[in-house]
């Protein structure tokens, strides 16, 4: 065998190899990241349409109008026209199936052909996240869905397979064109040069040597004279020139994938804006465990701004939501700022909660002084709406404490992480309670009992609490006590007294001692004169006093409304 053709069958297998090796670590990097990157895109137009169908159908529930047909169909209709604007291509389709296969509405006409709606609804009917492949009118399209359970439809967002996949099958035939040419190149040259490499072999060798102990691709073959060894030397600066190349791409493309790591970064930042960062982190820790509700005792939030309707027919849309951002600002703050999570914003309503993910041991005192906190913070933002003339905000709020499943309750297709049980609906009474009662925060005995044992024997703690009345509320027969609470700073002295005297009479009138009772509402009532739950108790131990209550009564008012 010639030297020749031996130095061709050497040297050729390297440059090829490492041809191969630099291009196939550009296609895979760059396919993956263009593949990701159109997955997560997807998968956001999905999530921002499911978000826009929410809050359409919020509301319709927040002006009664659910069972109104004209008013859903015009919201369905509102969620349509949302869909064709956030349609980038002539090829994307969003469309709404019902459980049969059904198309209930979709942006372009679409024909399912036989067989076809059925593997569609296998996928639906399986309930998986991520995206999928199956035939529509013939062709193969990829689609990303949600459940929208108040129109009863699955919400699919599809695109043509062909045009999803464009940018990476692009990549794929730029590769391949490449390394052929790159191949065909490598092979040429070496032809060509092949007879000056039998001399200088020694020479390259030991440049070879340096290059690969030191790593350092920008080393060249000194070209001394203009002979064979100078055509030797050249050639093989151009070899070594063209792996340098090599390597700056796969450089420039590990940067590239650097770069897509750090966008998902960003993306997970954002949302942490929707789902608490405990939960995000655990969720990467350990996937399946937050599959799985559990039984915890927390403390859990409802606040309302009273009025918000006819609030909101006095403001001008801008003026509006400015007003809300400011307000949800500072109340979201002082929540945040006190170990709370932000379950969720039901219309101008805030529902949160304390012990979960994770648990801390002051959890109930933190939540009730959060309520104080919030609304303390009322006064500041009224005083910004009078000087910008605008109207003042009056909130009612209230707090339980108890046992509730937490977790990441829903379907697999869409869940939230929040808190369900029988203790969450008595805080949103406790809430709906403060109406009644006249107050801007109620508390549940659960919640005063548990306060009062993290407290122990700190005398210095500067809380107040005031035992209004033993409720049922609706839907329940089985009554709770409610307290209001306030900081002794913000006492005066006539209140102070007043409040102590409010607590002894409650003594007495659960005693059905209501003519002791009434002395120290009375002694309440000239202390703060109009006070409206001391004037509620002292009418009622008078309707008592000259008309007792049954044998079996225990002082439990039951509440007819929510």
């Amino acid at each position: 065998m010639k030297i020749r053709l031996r130095i061709i069958l050497v040297v050729l297998p390297v440059v090829i190899v490492a041809l191969t090796l630099a291009q196939a670590a550009s296609y895979f990097s760059a396919r993956s990241g263009i593949t990701r990157i159109a997955q997560v895109f997807f998968n956001y137009k999905s999530s921002e349409l499911e978000k826009y169908a929410i809050g359409q159908w919020a509301l319709l529930t927040e002006y009664d109008l659910t069972d109104r047909p004209e008013m859903v169909e015009a919201a369905k209709n509102s969620v349509l026209l949302y869909a064709e604007g956030i349609i980038l291509s002539d090829t994307e389709i969003i469309l709404s199936l019902d459980n049969e296969g059904n198309i209930d509405m979709a942006t372009s006409p679409l024909i399912f052909l036989p067989g076809e709606v059925d593997r569609i609804m296998e996928i639906l009917h399986e309930g998986m996240e991520g995206i999928f492949r199956a035939n529509f009118s013939g062709r193969e399209r990829v689609f990303t869905f949600f459940y929208f359970s108040p129109f009863d439809r699955y919400i699919l967002v599809t695109e043509d397979a062909i045009t999803f996949y464009r940018e990476a099958n692009r990549i794929t035939y730029q590769t391949i064109i490449s390394l052929l040419i790159s191949s065909a190149a490598a092979v040429f040259l070496l032809i060509v040069f092949a007879r000056h490499l039998i001399k200088p072999l020694e020479r390259v060798a030991r440049a070879m040597d340096g290059i690969s102990r030191g790593g350092e691709l920008s080393s060249r073959v000194e070209v001394e004279y203009p002979d064979e060894t100078g055509e030797l030397s050249t050639s093989f600066n151009m070899m070594v020139s063209e792996l340098e190349t090599a390597y700056s791409k796969i450089k420039r493309y590990a940067f590239d994938a650097v770069l897509a790591g750090k966008k998902e970064q960003r993306i997970r930042r954002i949302f942490q804006k929707y789902v608490p960062k405990e939960v995000i982190d655990r969720f990467f820790a350990s996937p399946d465990s937050m599959l799985v509700g559990e039984n915890r005792e927390l403390a859990v939030l409802f606040s309302d701004i009273r009025s918000f309707t006819t609030i909101s027919e006095r403001m001008a849309p801008d003026d509006l939501v400015s007003s809300l951002n400011r307000y949800f600002s500072g109340q979201v703050d002082i929540i945040m700022n006190r170990n709370g999570i932000i379950d969720k914003y039901i219309g101008d309503a805030i529902m949160a909660f304390w012990g979960a993910p994770v648990m801390h041991s002051d959890d109930a005192l933190q939540s009730l002084l959060s309520g104080l906190e919030m609304v303390e913070s009322i006064n500041g933002f009224n005083e910004k709406q009078r000087q910008l003339d605008k109207p003042e905000f009056h909130v009612g709020i209230g707090i339980s404490y108890g046992t509730v499943t937490v977790g990441n309750i829903g379907s697999e297709r869409k869940m939230d992480y929040t808190v369900i049980g029988d203790m969450v609906n008595l805080a949103s009474r406790m809430e709906g309670l403060t109406k009644i009662y006249n107050s801007d925060l109620l508390i549940s005995e659960s919640l005063y009992e548990k306060v009062k044992n993290e407290l122990g024997d700190n005398k210095t703690h500067n809380l107040s609490f005031r035992l209004l009345d033993t409720v049922a509320v609706k839907g329940k027969t089985k009554g709770v006590k409610i307290y209001t609470v306030k900081s002794r700073s913000s006492f005066t002295e006539n209140e102070e007294k007043a409040w102590a005297y409010h607590n002894k009479g409650m003594e007495l009138y659960y005693k059905k001692n209501f003519n002791e009772a009434l002395r120290y509402f009375n002694e309440v009532i000239k202390l703060l004169p109009g006070d409206f739950n001391g004037t509620t108790l002292l009418e009622r131990c008078k309707k008592y006093s000259s008309s007792p209550p049954p044998p079996d009564w225990i002082g439990v008012e039951k509440m007819e409304t929510k």
